[in-house]
């Protein structure tokens, strides 16, 4: 029981420092900040939870095999209701914060808590049923280490998928499209990332392509704004602006022209127009639509315009 409390005592300490690190604001070496420190501590509580459940199923099998007629004092029995009620009341706040929170920390304590809590109860009712069947505390100890078991392994893969950035789930994406669409924007391609309790996102949005350049940032900024404010935990989100499709096409080269089937003109039909591509087509200014024609050799990228001052694009 005294390594038990001292397992106890070390996860909530375990718990407090890695909230209390992951809170710790970005730099330089952690441009994304050190919200995985809570899952690292998270499984690291779990580690102790889940062999506290096989320390139960091992104790509960020795006590089958070996019975022993249960026996306690008031004061013994009075100290370990006390610890149960105050248990079962830390192991309800820290739950309901870690779901609230999206806090790993919080879940795997309070479930270590809520162990304590079972393992309190298994004693109870042994005491009390045990003179009907010497069995019913290891029995009742057996059931009870396997649930335990079984919470550890779920709070452990929920670890592993966090370390893994796993998706932050549907719910929270619909949220993020719901409020695109209020702003009227189409969301083209949307990624989240779930990083302990933080949240990011990376979104690539469609805008019209008579845009200027300026108005389509505000927009852009606009958006991320009301994202990082109306969802909880979103802490990060990457906007890539699709203003211009781009259409793939074939550009057939002039030593081309006289090879075999093209010469004997089969298939000649069936070749795509060449638009957009190849040595014509124009190079213009996506913010006041200066453009001038294309020349062979010289890149789009490499002129400017008179007017703007930015760097031209094909078209």
């Amino acid at each position: 029981e005294g390594f038990h409390s001292l397992t106890d005592i070390f996860s909530s300490i375990i718990g407090y420092f890695g909230i209390k690190t992951s809170q710790k604001p970005v730099d330089k070496k952690h441009p994304y900040g050190h919200y995985k420190i809570e899952v690292l501590s998270g499984i690291v509580i779990t580690l102790i939870l889940l062999t506290t459940g096989l320390g139960v199923v091992y104790n509960a099998y020795r006590n089958f095999l070996e019975p022993e007629k249960l026996q306690i004092s008031y004061l013994g029995f009075s100290i370990m209701f006390l610890s149960a009620v105050i248990n079962y009341i830390t192991s309800k706040i820290k739950i309901y914060y870690g779901k609230k929170e999206s806090s790993l920390t919080l879940l795997a304590d309070g479930s270590h808590d809520k162990a304590d809590v079972l393992a309190s109860t298994a004693v109870f009712l042994g005491l009390i049923f045990s003179k009907y069947w010497i069995y019913t505390d290891s029995l009742l100890a057996f059931l009870i280490g396997l649930y335990i078991v079984k919470e550890s392994f779920f709070l452990g893969k929920e670890a592993i998928d966090s370390l893994l950035d796993v998706s932050a789930g549907e719910e929270i994406e619909e949220k993020i499209k719901l409020i695109a669409k209020k702003e009227n924007i189409e969301i083209d391609s949307l990624k989240t990332q779930k990083k302990g309790s933080a949240i990011t996102a990376n979104l690539e949005i469609k805008l019209p392509n008579n845009l200027k350049v300026e108005d389509a940032a505000k927009i852009s900024e606009n958006l991320r704004e009301k994202l990082i404010k109306e969802i909880e935990n979103l802490f990060y989100v990457a906007i890539q602006i699709k203003s211009h499709e781009v259409e793939t096409g074939f550009y057939k080269p002039a030593f081309g022209q006289g090879f075999g089937w093209q010469k004997r003109g089969k298939f000649r039909k069936e070749l795509p127009k060449a638009e957009g591509r190849g040595p014509n087509g124009e190079c213009f200014c996506l913010k006041c639509g200066y453009s001038i024609p294309h020349q062979r050799g010289v890149p789009c990228s490499s002129l400017k315009c008179p007017q703007c001052d930015i760097n031209l694009e094909r078209k």
